[in-house]
């Protein structure tokens, strides 16, 4: 099924050039515009309304091991890491690009991450940001699928993220998305999915903040095996950085894979440990 979608909305261990509690900025206008809502560009999986600033380039290494449940035989899942590459670039303030490279379905990432509005100290009460994203899929395999075209490894992703800084230790965000797979495995699902995010930050030190974000897969097949993702972390922040890690029932990192393909499950202590590593130039 044939779908171009131009649509709208990484990671922890952040290093980040600029000091993470800087003042309030004000726009052209004199407008005093609040600080961001959120210290990384994800809250876990789900993307955060944080934007990389003009000219900073920013080199992430992302990993998610294996499933903590398999115990000593995977030495708890460090034996099977899912590992993504990503560069990231501020084009301006308002503006944000990116590729990436998963080892999820040897996948291959491009996404943009734009500004809308932005909150504003007694003014408009919260921030909304576009992110679109394409991805191909370039683990699957001609000979087992003699019918497989280019436009068949494609999925599209487009989210509109809404977030408030609620006060200086909490953070909210909702997440409506859309998101196209051109292949999916099962004939019942629907090539286009919705999902609604939600994710959120709660300071309980000067240094240190919780993180929880979660998507509800509004047409989800039946049958499928795929649940709800569900992620929770902690962001440790020194200065200049940032340090995230988390726990999560998806191991996929792209926007399409951990909507649609999270398969672990929390009750059954199927979860995966992750973290992600940033260098900003």
């Amino acid at each position: 099924m044939k779908k171009v979608i131009l649509a709208i909305l990484c990671p922890f261990f952040i290093y980040a050039q600029d000091d993470l509690f800087s003042e309030i900025d004000t726009d052209s206008t004199g407008t005093s515009v609040e600080t961001s809502a959120f210290k990384s560009m994800k809250i876990v999986n789900l993307e955060s309304t944080k934007l990389a600033a003009k000219g900073d380039f920013y080199f992430i290494v992302a990993h998610r091991f294996g499933s903590v449940k398999n115990g000593i035989d995977t030495f708890f899942g460090l034996d099977d890491a899912n590992t993504q590459i990503k560069m990231l670039y501020g084009v301006n303030d308002w503006l944000t690009i990116h590729a990436s490279r998963s080892g999820f379905q040897k996948s291959y990432e491009g996404a943009i991450k734009y500004r809308l509005k932005a909150q504003e100290v007694d003014g408009f009460p919260v921030t909304i940001v576009g992110f679109n994203s394409l991805v191909v899929n370039s683990e699957l395999d001609k000979d087992l699928l003699p019918k497989l075209k280019f436009e068949n490894r494609l999925n599209y992703t487009t989210q509109l993220l809404v977030s408030r800084k609620f006060s200086e230790s909490l953070s909210l965000e909702l997440a409506p998305t859309y998101f196209h797979e051109n292949y999916v495995v099962s004939d019942d699902q629907e090539n286009s999915q919705f999902a609604i995010g939600v994710g959120g930050r709660y300071k309980i030190s000067k240094r240190i903040a919780l993180t929880m974000d979660y998507a509800a897969h509004m047409n989800r097949v039946s049958n499928s095996l795929a649940r709800n993702p569900l992620s929770v972390g902690v962001d440790i922040e020194t200065g200049g950085h940032v340090f995230q890690l988390h726990f999560t029932n998806a191991q996929a990192m792209n926007e399409t894979g951990y909507l649609g393909n999270a398969f672990g499950d929390w009750s059954k202590g199927d979860v995966f440990f992750g973290f992600n590593l940033v260098r900003v130039f």
